[in-house]
């Protein structure tokens, strides 16, 4: 079964954090079926950007750290389309209030159920959603 990686975990392995080493691990375990989209790619642009602009790291960082994303994306995972269905599913996750949801997390919730994928995350709630949703997921 494929691994659709939401951004929470990819951010993991950019930069320095608590659960790092376990998802590392993780990706090293699972090499032949690593699922990104680029909706996933524009997301981690965002949040290395997000940490130039806090002055968590330097513009340089962030190019480097970006550069390194890109290239590991490039020759270790698979792309996947984010489909109009996708939208359509994600907008009716987000309607279910006891979920807890925000549209971009039930997006890659709903792209990673109709690749029929396993949801890699490192966000709390949207495992809890899909744990709710009985959809295969591996949290950090």
């Amino acid at each position: 079964m494929p691994s659709y990686l939401d951004t929470s975990v990819i951010v993991s392995t950019l930069v320095a954090e608590p659960r790092t080493p376990s998802v590392i691990r993780f990706l090293a375990a699972h090499r032949d079926d690593l699922v990104v989209t680029e909706f996933a790619a524009g997301e981690v642009a965002s949040a290395i950007s997000r940490m130039v602009r806090r002055l968590n790291i330097s513009s340089t960082d962030g190019h480097g750290v970006l550069a390194r994303f890109d290239s590991w994306r490039a020759r270790s995972t698979v792309d996947a389309d984010v489909e109009n269905s996708d939208f359509q599913h994600a907008r009716l996750l987000v309607r279910r209030f006891e979920l807890k949801l925000r549209m971009p997390d039930a997006l890659h919730l709903a792209a990673a159920q109709r690749l029929g994928a396993t949801l890699v995350t490192a966000d709390g709630t949207l495992a809890g959603a899909a744990r709710d949703l009985a959809a295969p997921v591996i949290a950090f």
